[in-house]
């Protein structure tokens, strides 16, 4: 399992890379080199680290340690084919990280991206609606049976096309600039990270380079079935820039107007799972 750990921290922190050059691409900026992201976890593994004499010295170690293990966690189930609510509970336990990381430091910049988190806490609803679109059309949860379901139907992305539009928004929100990532706007400096420095900063990067791998390779799984290694990476890549275009193009939303809009999104797939018939 410590190979793919490795190989996923790598992979998550190459295609955060791509995501920024692509985005300076678009915006018509040249943009850091794809590596960029790797250099700087280890520029931060080896610079000063300390804990702010206003922070909670347990709680800003260990939301760090929380991170990579929530995200280790959620790798492991994508690998063998676990439980899909089991995944999504995991993907919520973020939420903790999130708010957590912001309330650890007594920086005023910090909590309000706390607090941020606690508001955006509406990106998780439409993951409800995935995940009773996605049992309602192949009956289980289980990712591994629903690749075998794929196998024999075809790729659950057209059966059930508005599931697959909620999860994409899903890891859409999650991505860094998102039109949703309100959590990390520019007003309030780093947000919810503003004052972790160091190896601390080093262990959350490598966190969030999972936790983009699993995000997208989850998605590939689940709405595309499975395939090789080098054709699922070019798939990650593509689905990766698809996104790098929405954040490159579309201003970071309010607060109220990400709520709005994820409510809305989850509100779609109740309707399309009621006019298709799915329930009896």
């Amino acid at each position: 399992m410590i190979e793919y750990l490795i190989f996923a921290v790598f992979a998550g922190l190459l295609l955060h890379g791509i995501h920024r050059k692509a985005i300076a691409r678009v915006q018509g900026r040249p943009g850091p080199p794809v590596w960029q992201e790797i250099l700087h976890v280890l520029k931060f593994s080896f610079k000063e680290t300390w804990v702010p004499a206003t922070a909670s010295e347990t709680l800003f170690v260990a939301v760090v340690l929380i991170a990579i293990a929530v995200w280790s966690t959620a790798l492991f189930i994508l690998v063998t084919g676990g439980s899909l609510l089991l995944l999504f509970a995991v993907y919520m336990l973020h939420k903790i990280v999130e708010h957590g990381l912001g309330l650890s430091s007594g920086s005023p910049y910090g909590k309000f991206g706390a607090i941020r988190s606690v508001m955006s806490a509406a990106s998780e609803i439409p993951l409800f609606a995935t995940i009773a679109a996605v049992y309602l059309v192949t009956g289980s949860l289980m990712i591994s049976d629903i690749q075998t379901w794929q196998a024999a139907h075809g790729p659950l992305l057209l059966a059930a096309p508005p599931a697959a539009a909620a999860l994409y928004i899903v890891v859409l929100a999650k991505m860094h600039y998102s039109p949703f990532a309100v959590i990390e706007s520019k007003e309030i400096v780093s947000g919810n990270v503003t004052e972790h420095f160091g190896v601390w900063r080093a262990g959350l990067e490598a966190a969030f380079a999972l936790k983009t791998f699993v995000l997208l390779y989850a998605f590939i799984l689940i709405f595309l079935a499975p395939m090789p290694l080098l054709l699922a990476a070019v798939t990650m890549v593509l689905l990766l820039l698809s996104l790098s275009f929405i954040c490159a193009l579309t201003p970071m939303l309010s607060p109220f107007d990400t709520v709005t809009i994820q409510i809305g999104v989850a509100g779609l797939i109740v309707v399309y799972v009621l006019l298709a018939g799915v329930i009896p």
